[in-house]
């Protein structure tokens, strides 16, 4: 008995415990032109990294992408007021997929991380 005590107070200590900050913060830069308004967003941990698989090779550069740190709930918010919007990382590509941004189908994955971009248009009659 003594052991599943240690297991339950050890996990509910493990729960109780804040999350992480960096669990939370994503790079979110936002760039205005004409109508257009452009987000790129990314977690936090690929910011400045470079993947390679075989034949595609992508940058997550800080000038593309670094603005400022917020948590995710925000970053996916700013999505309703953009016109385009670009997400690296497995986290805030599956949040816009959860929230509904990102269909599942549209994301591609380089090196396990998640890549999609949203492209809203508006017809005028």
């Amino acid at each position: 008995m003594r052991g599943l005590w240690s297991k339950i107070t050890r996990e509910t200590r493990l729960r109780s415990r804040p999350v992480e900050a960096a669990i939370l913060e994503v790079y979110v830069k936002i760039r205005r032109w004409g109508g257009q308004v452009l987000l790129a967003a990314c977690d936090a941990e690929v910011l400045g990294k470079t993947f390679r698989d075989s034949d595609m090779v992508f940058e997550v550069k800080e000038e593309f992408y670094k603005g400022f740190k917020t948590n995710i709930d925000e970053a996916i918010n700013l999505i309703e007021k953009s016109t385009i919007v670009n997400l690296v990382g497995s986290r805030i590509v599956k949040k816009a997929i959860e929230r509904g941004f990102v269909h599942p189908e549209a994301v591609i994955e380089i090196c396990g991380v998640l890549h999609a971009q949203i492209i809203k248009m508006q017809i005028k009659n």
